[in-house]
């Protein structure tokens, strides 16, 4: 209730544009309106948004461009409800209201994206720079993807099909102050008598960053590669587009080991050539051990037929990821994990019948993870997925209404293991079902103000790292032990939500109560398996997660833009005593505020220029799991950032965009409270635990594009 009262305060005084409203001045005030009237993926097919009726954040590329960033998931965390666990600057994996890891989905190019992304330290293997827009569905997901969807869903929509005719590309690139970061990217499409075809090449690099109380972070070092390719026809009939994706990342891993009379951190290993000087290495590009190398390799085929009175779409999805770990040389890895996914999702689209569309369809996955290296933290296992869904939605003249039910089955199997003639892994089987449904309306009050209301049943059955593993996790610092006998998790989530809009204010606010049973996390135990390193344990219990997000947008005079946004989650496992009852990883609440001011509207060398300054407050985390000083609190803290940005003409025609952003103006030291650097190493000269989080940072970002 206190938090409540807070938000209902701070948003009454708020003077913020939320998340960087950054699109072009022309018919601005009219923004949400449009929002409105935008096609989503929704959780029963496509449809607009303002008929969806559990929450959907879109964040458009303009957007995504204006943001100070240094990953895709980086870029979309300053939504409410969204936030990131951190690994240094380069690794983010993406948290939607409280719930991360194998409990959300990401879809990047139609079909989800399988990385071994159970682990602290596995980002996802996407460039950002060829993410066009985010969808972001807040609510279990599970309905039209299946297991792992509870929390909602991640969707990275490319570059769209050009128009008839034409030749459409960019070159981009972007500097960051802070870690040295460096990128450029070259994009080239076109669409010639219905022969399409897009193209794409990045590459990124980061040395080590740093902030006031650290100084800077060796093994935070990054560089990555990607590229893209994607071939096709569009015709009456319908389409088939088949693309490829080629991404690698060198992220090295920070250990945070200080000298004991200094308390500053120690150089990083460089290859095999033994340890070099701070001075020398901490901004190097190039890898210092530990490092990992990720590689991961995409194709899919897109299918689209126009059968009838609907459409027949087929996405098949194959991806090979590959992760190195490169501990003692940079000649040999000690775990390399590679893993084979297909996925393949084939469903009828009914969109003819008056006031109904209909949507069936069957979608599933395989998968093969083997254990290639010298050390193992998982067992080898073969995976098979298989669902059923149909969904429907009615279209009445102030209400619609929409649901579905779905059907899951998972086999996973387990392959033995022996390391120096002992067993590390047991062979087992198991097999998981999974009903799931969501049934929702949305009511509409007029043109300026819609209510919603969704119920939905989620499904998720543990992977194999929290039902197999035995072994030392070098990226997270700890020994990890998982539990064959864990039973698959269900939830049962409520949202209620409204949305209001006029030319001059708009404000939008969202409810949920999320019931979760058997949820799985690991906790820390006194055992000692590896001397200088904890011991976690995985085991589930019954959880409950309740919050909302809410923001308001206003303009009260023209050109000017203020708003704000809140957001909080409260995540607690039923039936414990305070030091079990609060789950782990829970974002604290969050309220950010901008202002923003359009300095030109239609200028002759200058267009759509403005100037923002922005305010992220995080209030402070008492919520946290104390046993066995698995978590601790976390302090809250403000950070605040500027923006500036601007389309260059010349002869009337857009040939470049720029920006300019600096984060953390004040270069606060802070530490997030789902960084995993917050539990490393003590300082012994101050007493401050771990690594605090990124400080000032000064970005330039060049955009220009290419129309022939």
């Amino acid at each position: 209730m206190k938090k409540l009262l807070l938000f209902i305060v701070l948003l009454s005084l708020s003077t913020a544009v939320g998340a960087q409203t950054t699109g072009d001045s022309t018919d601005v005030f009219f923004r949400h309106l449009k929002l409105n009237e935008l096609v989503v993926s929704g959780l029963t097919g496509v449809t607009r948004l303002r008929e969806a009726p559990a929450p959907i954040s879109v964040i458009t590329g303009r957007e995504l461009r204006s943001t100070a960033a240094t990953n895709i998931v980086d870029a979309v965390a300053h939504e409410p409800g969204v936030s990131q666990i951190t690994t240094g600057s380069g690794i983010s994996k993406p948290v939607i209201r409280g719930l991360g890891y194998n409990r959300m989905v990401t879809v990047v190019g139609g079909v989800r994206q399988e990385g071994q992304q159970w682990g602290d330290e596995h980002g996802i293997e996407v460039d950002a720079e060829g993410v066009e827009s985010v969808e972001i569905l807040k609510g279990p997901a599970s309905l039209m993807y299946g297991s792992d969807a509870m929390a909602g869903v991640l969707i990275l929509r490319d570059a769209p099909i050009v128009p008839e005719g034409e030749l459409h590309g960019d070159v981009s690139t972007q500097y960051q102050t802070n870690n040295g970061l460096f990128d450029y990217s070259l994009r080239f499409g076109g669409n010639q008598k219905g022969f399409v075809w897009n193209a794409r090449f990045t590459d990124k690099r980061a040395h080590a960053y740093k902030n006031k109380v650290d100084g800077y972070v060796p093994g935070s070092q990054f560089h990555e590669r990607a590229g893209q390719l994607m071939l096709g026809v569009n015709r009456q009939w319908g389409h088939s587009h088949l693309s490829w994706n080629v991404y690698h990342q060198v992220p090295s891993i920070v250990e945070g080991e200080r000298d004991e009379l200094t308390g500053a951190l120690l150089p990083a290993t460089v290859g095999s050539a033994g340890v070099s000087p701070a001075t020398d290495n901490v901004k190097t590009y190039d890898e210092t051990l530990p490092f990992q190398h990720v590689r991961h390799y995409k194709a899919v085929w897109d299918q689209a037929l126009n059968l009838g009175p609907g459409q027949l779409k087929a996405v098949v999805g194959y991806q090979q990821n590959q992760r190195q770990e490169y501990e003692e040389s940079a000649d040999d890895y000690e775990l390399y994990f590679r893993l084979h996914t297909l996925t393949y999702d084939l469903r009828y689209l009914l969109s003819e019948l008056p006031g109904w569309k209909l949507n069936a369809g069957a979608g599933g996955m395989w998968q093969r993870s083997e254990n290639l290296g010298e050390e193992f933290l998982i067992p080898a296992y073969r995976l098979l997925d298989m669902g059923l869904y149909v969904t429907a939605t009615r279209q009445l003249e102030m209400l619609t209404l929409s649901g579905g039910i779905r059907g899951d089955r998972r086999h996973l199997n387990s392959f033995a293991l022996e390391d120096d003639g002992d067993e590390r892994f047991a062979a087992f089987s198991r097999n998981f079902n999974g009903l799931t449904g969501s049934i929702g309306a949305v009511y509409s009050l007029g043109e300026t103000m819609n209510v919603r209301l969704n119920v939905a049943r989620g499904f998720r059955a543990p992977n194999m790292s929290e039902l197999g593993s035995n072994g030392v996790h070098e990226g997270t610092l700890r020994y990890e032990i998982g539990n064959s006998q864990l039973k698959a998790e269900h939830s049962l989530q409520a949202d209620l939500g409204a949305d209001w809009s006029s030319p001059f204010v708009s404000a939008q606010v969202a409810l949920f109560v999320n019931r979760i049973s058997n949820f799985i996390f690991a906790h820390r135990t006194n055992e000692v398996m590896e001397e200088g390193l904890r011991t976690y344990r995985y085991t589930q219990g019954d959880a409950r997660l309740m919050g909302f997000e809410a923001s308001v947008d206003m303009h009260p005079v023209h050109r000017l833009h203020i708003g704000s946004t809140f957001s909080m989650v409260d995540a607690r496992q039923l039936h414990q005593p305070l030091e079990t009852r609060y789950l782990p990883l829970t974002p604290p609440a969050r309220w950010t505020a901008d202002v923003k001011y359009e300095l030109t509207h239609s200028g002759h060398t200058l267009n759509n220029a403005y100037v923002a300054v922005g305010m992220e407050c995080c209030l402070r985390q008492n919520h946290y799991y104390m046993a066995d000083d698995t978590e601790t609190a976390t302090p809250s803290y403000t950070l605040l950032n500027m923006t500036a940005g601007t389309d260059v003409l010349v002869g009337h025609r857009k040939i470049a965009e720029l920006y300019i952003t600096v984060s953390n103006l004040t270069n606060r030291a802070y530490q997030s409270h789902l960084s995993r650097l917050k539990y490393c190493d003590v300082n012994p000269v101050t007493g401050r635990q771990g690594i605090s989080n990124m400080g000032r940072n000064i970005i330039l970002k060049l955009v220009v594009p290419i129309r022939l």
